[in-house]
């Protein structure tokens, strides 16, 4: 097993008592923190990653930038740091000091981006009318997108399989789509009327993966992505923003939507139950993520990121009010 593949099996395969060890993982976010402000507004905002700190606070990291979507790290050296965008992809070679845009004036609006933790040169793009990929650090990028339908080829999420370089599934506007090569190719392995919103590998079993939709509900996938199951019990005439893997526990998923809340399963989707109590009245969820200690968390817009120890049955506010949170991550540590 290569050293580097062998670092994120046990940095994200692991379950039980390795990964309730939260001092060992660092938990990031993409945030924006501009409550009350407008275009041309003088009131001073910050916006962009924010990293949880071992005292509980939320750290700003790099730059400030409203339109910030995701964020990758490279697995070999946590310095260099990716980040979609509304005008591409940036990128970072000492930790947030310096940037760089990766993209011309005709690759914009990213919507995530994506390192392959066995090909780390190799740096994924979703943006809003297809797929671009670097295989140089984020030096040049170019779109490669034979296979994706000339017509429905927006792209929101797009997710590496850890185990094998050049695999990669792609939720877009008409289905999931997966390229076993490095994105020479692309094949359609679910079709949907609307748009993919979702993708997210099992960190306990990465045959297991979970997709949230806009009208075609919640999907799993225990073949690698291959062949895909709507659950039961999942909305699905109102569109499900994101969904989440339970780091600590493999039966526990959750669901952020806007017109739901947050739905959640502990049975591994078997039984789906609504946890908005302790949210304000008719949350609406832009985001739901877990942390390394299974701590719950609801990003309600125009509020607060919410949080909850008991998986969504009490809930409390954290300390980013007027925050909308875009994006969840947790990495193993590092020493610096």
């Amino acid at each position: 097993m290569k050293p580097l593949r062998s670092l994120l099996l046990v940095g994200l395969a692991l379950g039980g008592t390795l990964l309730s060890a939260a001092s060992q993982y660092d938990f990031y976010i993409c945030a924006n923190i501009n409550r009350n402000y407008v275009i041309g507004s003088t009131i001073v905002t910050t916006n962009g990653v924010f990293q949880r700190t071992d005292a509980g606070e939320w750290q700003h990291l790099g730059y400030n930038d409203t339109g910030l979507t995701a964020v990758a790290f490279d697995p070999r050296d946590r310095n260099v740091m990716y980040t979609s965008a509304l005008n591409g992809l940036w990128r970072t070679l000492d930790g947030g000091q310096t940037w760089r845009m990766s993209n011309g004036w005709d690759m914009t609006e990213g919507r995530e981006v994506a390192v392959d933790p066995n090909a780390p040169d190799h740096v994924y793009l979703a943006i809003t009318d297809g797929i671009a990929v670097s295989t140089d650090r984020g030096q040049t990028i170019a779109r490669k997108e034979n296979g994706l339908p000339a017509r429905g080829k927006y792209t929101e999420t797009i997710k590496v399989d850890r185990t094998r370089a050049g695999r990669v599934l792609a939720g877009c506007e008409v289905g999931i789509f997966l390229t076993e090569d490095g994105a020479d190719t692309w094949h359609c392995v679910y079709p949907t009327k609307e748009t993919v919103n979702d993708i997210q590998q099992s960190p306990h079993d990465p045959k297991v993966w979970l997709a949230a939709t806009q009208s075609a509900g919640a999907l799993i996938s225990r073949d690698g992505g291959l062949t895909w199951t709507r659950f039961d019990g999942v909305p699905t005439e109102r569109a499900l923003y994101n969904i989440t893997f339970d780091v600590t526990n493999p039966q526990r998923f959750a669901i952020g939507s806007w017109a739901h809340g947050v739905l959640t399963t502990e049975d591994g989707g078997r039984t789906w139950t609504n946890r908005n109590a302790g949210l304000p009245e008719n949350p609406r969820v832009w985001r739901v993520g877990v942390d390394p200690s299974g701590r719950l968390y609801a990003s309600v817009f125009k509020e607060t990121l919410f949080y909850s120890d008991d998986f969504g049955r009490t809930w409390q506010p954290d300390a980013l009010e007027g925050s909308l949170v875009n994006f969840f991550v947790m990495l193993p540590k590092v020493s610096r």
